[in-house]
């Protein structure tokens, strides 16, 4: 049974909050502003990276060759954005958060520049590495600075403008990285960071407090640290491996065996180490346990999404990638709007189980509608499905970080939330290995069928299977450029006077293929939804803290004591603003 903290009483009115127990003690509320403007602009960075870099890709490779690497430049970033998520969380409540938080940034603007000066596809993979060893920090830490800055009670004003960030970051990414590539060069989808981040840096310098925990062991768990490292990097690359081979190869089912063993290792490691790196009693409290689980679930249905329909209006409809973002819009509206909205009725209620319900419940029935995507869907219908899903995505993103910094310990608020984003992005890199083996599957069963359906003369069909055979199915679709081209171009020179009449009928088979698969993805989230919602229902809501920690017994004493003072007894000395202040930039 979990301990709710104590509500307010007489003794907790008079309570005057330690620096531990109130680490924004001293701050103005204008400088909580520009630390979290600033705060929210190291997010930005992180988030629009993935998306602006994705769009450019195409036009790094041809310049600087490497087909071959391509997907490592995002393998990479994936590998050491991850695996430094909960070393960050850790050690930023060891040290604080602005050292941790200044060395992620640094290193992520260091990423970039060298990035940008890549002269060959193996210096931009290292670099990139880099970047990502600076990614790592800044979801985490930001999550867990808005916790210092701000209690349990006021955070859903504000932590809803995260998941408003995630969604912006979706838009303007295409946008921007298209708009650079284009028009100005790929150099300048690194470069952009670069003003940005150290303006972010600086203020976080300046304003940010440093809180260290004096009670704190310095003992890391170097040998968690090493046994997870390597766990989770075989888990990823098995992951990104099966894009280009089986599940049954050692390239995937070998490296994700191999992680999972490990994984189990890490745990019997982590039960007997002094200073843990993921504290495993957190997991014993309830609502930190169905967070987490739910969350984990809930990546499957986001990613998916987020994954598939930019694929489909690019194919389908013949977008360009940097369109694609735009018709994305009503599932981002959907979501922003909803992650800002779930944010303020928390704060104002103080309650969250119900918004998570709600958000779960309405992005299970968003899937379920997209589940009957079909090649001649009218977009204004898809849009009003994709607008549903985003309105459940929403409270998802902002809640649940609530939820759990506001369920465990203040000191350990860093490792908990850098778990929260741990288990979302492990869920969605599972969660998209398993359903695009599941795309890929349904893809090819669909195929003759589709092609019949559509009036392809069976001969033909045929003839067209076979030369598939053995190669992947979902090679054939290739967004950009001309379709019925791309077809003939595969088909010998003699026979094309044959095919050419035709290919609309092959190509509105192959639309039709890809829709049906990508509705059965939709489907799986559905289930992975359903799931989320019986562990979110497991959640034991706990009355958000008006404070950062529950008022201790000593504290209580103090305070009965500077009562009694105040009734006439013996004035109460109480500290000077300016020796919190001093405090506050130690």
């Amino acid at each position: 049974m979990e301990s709710i903290p104590s509500r307010g009483s007489d003794n907790e009115e008079l309570h005057v909050p330690t620096l531990e127990e109130d680490p924004a003690l001293g701050l103005s509320f204008r400088a909580k502003m520009e630390i979290l403007f600033a705060v929210m602009l190291g997010l930005l960075l992180g988030a629009l990276d993935q998306t602006v870099v994705s769009v450019a890709l195409p036009t790094i490779v041809s310049q600087l060759g490497g087909q071959e690497l391509l997907t490592w430049t995002v393998t990479i970033y994936l590998l050491t954005s991850t695996i430094t998520v909960p070393f960050y969380g850790k050690l930023s409540d060891l040290y604080g958060r602005r050292p941790l938080l200044m060395i992620g940034i640094g290193l992520f603007l260091l990423g970039s520049a060298l990035s940008g000066l890549s002269q060959n596809m193996t210096q931009l993979i290292l670099f990139r590495g880099i970047q990502g060893l600076g990614a790592g920090a800044l979801f985490p830490i930001s999550l867990a600075v808005i916790g210092d800055l701000f209690t349990p009670a006021e955070r859903g004003k504000y932590q809803g403008l995260f998941g408003a960030v995630f969604g912006l970051s979706s838009i303007v990414g295409p946008l921007l990285g298209g708009f650079l590539t284009e028009k100005v060069n790929w150099h300048w989808i690194f470069y952009i960071n670069l003003p940005l981040g150290l303006i972010a840096l600086f203020v976080i310098w300046r304003l940010l407090p440093t809180v260290k925990r004096p009670d704190a062991s310095r003992n890391l768990d170097y040998l968690g640290a090493g046994v997870f490292t390597v766990a989770v990097g075989a888990l990823l690359v098995g992951l990104t491996n099966k894009q280009t081979h089986d599940w049954g190869t050692f390239e995937v089912g070998g490296l994700i065996a191999i992680g999972a063993v490990l994984g189990l290792l890490f745990v019997l490691v982590e039960s007997r180490a002094k200073e843990p790196i993921v504290p495993l009693g957190l997991f014993r409290i309830r609502t930190y346990a169905s967070a987490m689980a739910a969350t984990f679930l809930i990546s499957f249905g986001f990613f998916g999404a987020a994954i598939f329909l930019p694929q489909w209006f690019q194919f389908v409809q013949g977008a360009s990638p940097t369109n694609s973002g735009l018709y994305s819009l009503a599932l981002l509206a959907g979501l922003i709007f909803s992650s800002i909205a779930a944010g303020q009725i928390v704060a104002r209620t103080g309650r969250y189980k119900m918004v998570i319900l709600v958000g779960i419940t309405l992005m299970g029935v968003g899937l379920y509608l997209m589940s009957g995507i079909r090649a001649d869907t009218p977009l204004p219908i898809l849009w009003a499905w994709m607008f549903i899903t985003g309105l459940g995505i929403g409270p998802t993103l902002s809640v649940f970080t609530i939820v759990v910094q506001n369920a465990v310990p203040f000191r350990q608020l860093g490792v908990a939330t850098s778990n929260l984003t741990f288990f979302r992005q492990i869920g969605g890199s599972i969660g998209l290995a398993l359903l695009g083996t599941v795309f890929g599957n349904r893809f090819r069963d669909e195929l003759v069928p589709q092609m019949s359906a559509a009036g392809v003369p069976q001969q033909l069909v045929s003839t067209f299977q076979a030369a598939q055979a053995g190669s992947s199915s979902t090679k054939l679709i290739e967004v950009g450029g001309d379709q019925a081209a791309q077809i003939l171009s595969q088909v010998p020179v003699q026979f094309r006077p044959l095919v050419e009449p035709f290919v609309p009928n092959i190509v509105a088979g192959l639309h039709q293929a890809m829709s049906l698969s990508i509705g059965t993805v939709f489907l799986i989230g559905v289930f992975t939804s359903a799931a989320a919602l019986i562990a979110a229902l497991a959640m034991h809501e706990i009355p958000l803290r008006k404070h950062h920690e529950a008022p201790s017994a000593m504290a209580q004493a103090a305070a009965q004591q500077r009562g009694a003072a105040q009734a006439g007894r013996e004035p109460a000395r109480e500290p000077a603003p300016s020796s919190s202040a001093a405090r506050l930039n130690e």
